[in-house]
């Protein structure tokens, strides 16, 4: 089966796609330092770095599976839904291109990846509309990423829509959860010390409140509601577009490094990624988990 990618980052839905034994044949996305770290990670897929609102969908290649992770931004309640933001309102429309993508090659499956707020979204019923108009039935599926193979508690919406009559609900069984520990490297790294001049009385009192409740070894978090730390033996918070988890070792810290993150979010070590750490760090964030992708689509080339 071949699938093409919408809005596909630094590439966890093609990668996802890629170990359930689906062909990525085509990708697209406006920014171009994640269509440059795609196309590394998937030299086989074209790559076209545009506006979608813009594209010409005659240009892109016949498939099966179109993969699509509109903006969240304008959805998520981590970045507010003020009405009348220009910024939140172009974000949520970038779900139109997939309306107009599905209109012209009409796959038989379509998967869109998104927070759960997206279903809030004023105008999710008539996107859902036009999507049943060009006759796909819509299964919402609400997944933590921990629950199918990431390390990483990360909560995000998965609809999947299908040529058929009634919607296709799948059956995905959870797995036993893999903890931060797993993937954090204990000798390796850029470690301070913690007690250092300069250090903010609020991340101290967030390590303070972290050794008294998990011991010596712990996550923090810089931003959230994490104030009394995370135990390493669950898996981590969400990864973010920013630095935000920082490892407490005995009286050493430092962050996640970008390979931390990468693990987190359960791309395979081979994954490429940038020199830049905050880049690196970005597309990261902003990517879907490969993992429960691949467990995702298994079950739907199952069914189908």
């Amino acid at each position: 089966m071949n699938a093409i990618d919408l809005f596909a980052g630094a590439g966890g839905f093609s990668t996802g796609a890629t170990m359930a034994g689906v062909n990525v044949v085509w990708a697209a996305n406006h920014w171009p330092d994640a269509v440059e770290w795609h196309s590394k990670n998937h030299p086989e897929a074209q790559h076209l770095c545009q506006d979608l609102h813009q594209a010409d969908w005659s240009q892109v290649p016949a498939h099966d599976i179109m993969l699509a992770s509109p903006c969240c931004q304008g959805h998520s309640k981590a970045r507010g839904k003020a009405k009348g933001n220009p910024q939140h309102d172009a974000s949520r429309s970038t779900a139109w291109a997939v309306v107009s993508a599905a209109e012209y090659h009409r796959p038989q499956v379509v998967v869109v990846e998104n927070v759960p707020e997206f279903l809030d979204w004023t105008l999710y019923r008539p996107w859902e509309l036009a999507m049943n108009a060009l006759g796909y039935s819509v299964a919402p599926h609400v997944i933590d990423a921990a629950d199918l193979g990431a390390p990483q508690n990360r909560v995000r919406m998965f609809l999947v829509l299908t040529q058929s009559k009634a919607p296709l609900m799948l059956s995905l069984p959870r797995g036993a959860h893999k903890p931060a520990s797993s993937f954090i490297d204990f000798y390796s790294g850029k470690w301070q010390p913690i007690e250092k001049p300069g250090r903010a009385l609020a991340t101290l009192e967030r390590v303070k409140a972290g050794r008294a409740a998990h011991g010596d070894r712990f996550l923090i978090s810089y931003y959230g509601n994490t104030k009394t730390g995370r135990s390493i033996d669950r898996p981590v918070g969400t990864i973010t577009t920013r630095d935000r988890w920082a490892i407490i070792d005995g009286d050493r810290m430092r962050m996640f490094s970008r390979f931390e993150c990468r693990a987190a979010m359960s791309f395979p070590a081979t994954y490429q990624l940038p020199e830049n750490h905050r880049l690196a760090v970005h597309l990261m964030g902003n990517a879907v988990c490969p993992k429960p992708v691949s467990r995702l689509l298994s079950a739907v080339r199952e069914a189908a």
